[in-house]
């Protein structure tokens, strides 16, 4: 995302080995809501990646195109939280029979297609792990541009269990 949220795309892109990955991919540890695929998410944290170098404020917003397909609208603020956004504009679709936990995006005009796992989310939807299945990939994302440090605290340690240890910050408006 050089999204979740988010300038995903060129961290697909990149030619840069990842930096931290699990042994194996863990599957998604439960179902995700729908609405999961709607609204704004802010990018929180993610493993450092060459095609989300500089990228501050991200952001990935989704809206429902079909009962299980979305567009998605993601912004990249370079250098800082108030710098010039780039844009980037895809769809996705959600991956029949994964309990809304799977999906792909298109690239390159639908050339190329990543697929992306809901790895955990908060009871009350506030905060999601995604990742890539390999496990090379990751992202916090949060329905709000800061999250409050509890809440921070226990999606961090979250995100910690399942492996990810090298983790990078962006800057997000301040709340």
């Amino acid at each position: 995302m050089r999204i979740f949220p988010i300038i995903v795309a060129a961290s697909l892109l990149a030619t840069q080995a990842p930096i931290a990955a699990w042994a194996a991919a863990q599957p998604p540890s439960k179902p995700v809501a729908a609405s999961f695929y709607t609204g704004k998410w802010y990018e929180i944290a993610r493993t450092p990646n060459a095609g989300q170098r500089d990228c501050e404020a991200p952001t990935t917003e989704f809206k429902s195109k079909s009962a299980d397909g979305f567009a998605v609208h993601q912004v990249c603020h370079k250098g800082s939280a108030g710098g010039a956004a780039k844009t980037f504009d895809t769809t996705g679709k959600i991956i029949g029979g994964s309990q809304n936990t799977r999906f792909t995006m298109s690239f390159l005009g639908g050339l190329k297609k990543q697929e992306y796992w809901v790895l955990d989310c908060a009871d009350d939807r506030s905060w999601a792990i995604m990742a890539t299945p390999g496990g090379n990939y990751f992202w916090l994302l949060s329905r709000q541009a800061v999250m409050s440090p509890a809440a921070k605290a226990r999606a961090l340690e979250r995100v910690k269990a399942l492996g990810y240890a090298k983790l990078e910050y962006p800057q997000q408006p301040a709340a």
